[in-house]
């Protein structure tokens, strides 16, 4: 795949397919516009594009767009369409600037003079330009002028699967943790460096991996304890996660901790990344720590059964 990180780098395409669009969480309804998308270009002889935008235009032209907590890093994205076999990924820096030009102005200076559009596949209810002021009304009425074709994808189609990004987040952060991955068609993640933390786990025969994410805006699901599975270094690892404070040990600020089954080894300042498949309980405030330990043993074997449900 190839990737171009702003206008100027891409190079233009004799018979481009083309989407455009954020793309968070890359989810099964995104999924269904890319595979639209791979038809198209097949049936043409024609490259698919994804042109997507970075940071996410929240960020950027609303007024609590710093807060938005996102699906999936940058990197993420890029590995996702790679490996649903994008033959072209374009990343624009979403600035106040560029967010000002206008539809006609977005379609004549990127999709065609930039990347040479031949044909365009957008979702329903999909806007661009200033102000979402550019609709597929207006691509229908006036794509002839521009050289490309225009397809939707009908909304009863979209809403057939009941998705979005946003419906994800609310499964994310109420600990429904087995819908958010149904409709991302994958398990959700998190990865980051190992860190070290208070190593309290050693001492009471659960020893963790305290993982700080990679990126801040990283979506962290609902505090909790999960099954998970840990891929390190080629490796995949079956374990359990806290999410939470540690409040039975007085803890004041939020860690991601893995306990990870069969595993011995020294990883501080590696990175590991986190499916979170199962979402076991709430983090809750035991009566010391003998109490806590009985329930981390009961959680184990609560994990440990679930992975044997499906070997």
């Amino acid at each position: 795949m190839n990737i171009y990180h702003n206008l100027d780098s891409i190079q233009r395409l004799d018979n481009a397919v083309v989407t455009s669009g954020t793309f968070d969480g890359v989810h099964i309804g995104h999924k269904k516009i890319l595979s639209r998308l791979q038809e198209l270009s097949e049936q043409s002889g024609g490259e698919t594009l994804v042109l997507t935008f970075w940071p996410h235009p929240r960020t950027v032209v609303s007024e609590n767009g710093q807060t938005l907590q996102l699906l999936s890093t940058i990197e993420e994205k890029i590995e996702l369409f790679a490996r649903l076999g994008i033959n072209h990924l374009a990343i624009i820096p979403f600035t106040r600037s560029f967010s000002e030009l206008t539809s006609n102005e977005f379609i004549q200076q990127v999709l065609v003079d930039k990347i040479g559009t031949k044909k365009l596949v957008i979702g329903y209810d999909h806007r661009f330009g200033k102000n979402r002021e550019g609709s597929f009304e207006f691509l229908k009425d006036n794509c002839s002028q521009y050289g490309f074709e225009v397809e939707e994808i009908p909304r009863q189609d979209i809403e057939d699967l009941a998705i979005s990004s946003s419906r994800i987040r609310k499964a994310l952060l109420t600990g429904q943790i087995e819908d958010a991955n149904e409709l991302l068609g994958r398990p959700y993640t998190i990865s980051g460096n190992v860190v070290k933390g208070k190593q309290l786990g050693r001492t009471i025969g659960f020893p963790t991996a305290n993982v700080h994410p990679d990126e801040s805006y990283k979506l962290i699901p609902q505090n909790g304890v999960y099954v998970v599975r840990a891929n390190y270094k080629g490796g995949v690892f079956n374990g359990m996660l806290n999410i939470g404070t540690r409040p039975t040990v007085d803890g004041t600020s939020k860690t991601i901790e893995a306990n990870l089954f069969d595993f011995d080894r020294e990883i501080y300042g590696e990175n590991v990344q986190l499916e979170l498949l199962h979402y076991l309980r709430p983090e809750q405030k035991f009566n010391g720590l003998p109490e806590l330990m009985e329930q981390i043993k009961r959680d184990k074997e609560t994990a440990l059964h679930y992975f044997s449900e499906r070997a």
